[in-house]
């Protein structure tokens, strides 16, 4: 990435906090990056983020973009980043309010509302088949798990209280289970409220911690929570953050399509990343 201070803005998608920079010009190679990121990333050490977006040409949208997990490897989908990417895109002038981008995952559709504040609604890809009513061993504890990829791929468990939940314990069980090898998975514990009313919290992958907000999460709990007729669209889940994703969709038998999410899309700061923020 080079020696020169990186000019960069850091977005908060409803609790998930992502650095975002500017970088239409040639990739750095991929130990580059992942050095990049994994340092950046550190909190109390540098700017601390649960992941970094790198804005890129495209040919076939407004732009596309890279996204990397804290640890530094790239990934396929964010929904939370997503919204922070359109918010950014759109106030420097990259893009208009209503606007596409180009990801790994497919062409996101995004729209910057100014609704209470800032908020971004996104159409995204559409989602895997659902696989449903897997019992899942976690040590001496057996858990029904409902599986999905949302962009990114998901478990989803439903418990009585996700406050009284290990989080941490379960969520690396089952991040680093062989039904999910080699690439492991991300996962959920959520709760239903009401008929249209969740509450959930995430363990992410990539991130290793629980975060305050996972949007592809919240879809994939929204979807399995439809399907299993606990609750109907749309959905609105409160995250561990305390702020509520917004979830809609259409669903043609088992098949789910035209999935929307709205949620805070926050500009927190803007800065640039000095050398002494990548030092060990």
């Amino acid at each position: 990435m080079g020696i020169q201070p990186i000019p960069f803005w850091k977005l908060s998608g409803s609790g998930n906090d992502f650095i975002i920079i500017d970088y239409r010009r040639p990739m750095p190679s991929q130990d580059e990056m992942r050095m990049f990121v994994s340092k950046v990333c550190r909190r109390g050490l540098s700017v601390g983020a649960d992941g970094v977006i790198l804005i890129k040409p495209s040919t076939v949208a407004d732009y596309g973009w890279h996204f990397f997990n804290a640890d530094g490897g790239e990934v396929d989908m964010c929904a939370n980043g997503t919204r922070c990417a359109a918010r950014f895109a759109y106030e420097n002038k990259i893009a208009p309010a209503k606007h596409t981008f180009e990801t790994a995952a497919g062409i996101v559709n995004a729209e910057v509302l100014e609704e209470n504040g800032v908020k971004v609604r996104v159409q995204l890809p559409d989602p895997s088949p659902l696989h449903l009513g897997m019992d899942i061993e976690l040590g001496e504890l057996t858990l029904t798990g409902h599986f999905v990829n949302t962009g990114v791929e998901h478990v989803v468990y439903f418990v009585d209280d996700p406050e009284k939940t290990d989080i941490i314990g379960l969520g690396r069980k089952t991040r680093y289970h062989h039904l999910f090898a080699p690439g492991g998975t991300n996962a959920n514990f959520v709760a239903v409220t009401d008929q249209h009313k969740m509450t959930i919290r995430t363990y992410e992958r990539g991130v290793e911690d629980e975060t305050l907000a996972c949007g592809t999460g919240s879809i994939a709990a929204a979807l399995v929570a439809t399907a299993l007729e606990k609750v109907s669209p749309p959905v609105a889940l409160l995250t561990r953050g305390g702020m509520t994703l917004e979830i809609d969709f259409r669903q043609d038998g088992s098949v789910f399509k035209d999935v929307f999410l709205k949620g805070d899309a926050r500009v927190i700061y803007k800065g640039e990343i000095e050398q002494e923020a990548l030092q060990v």
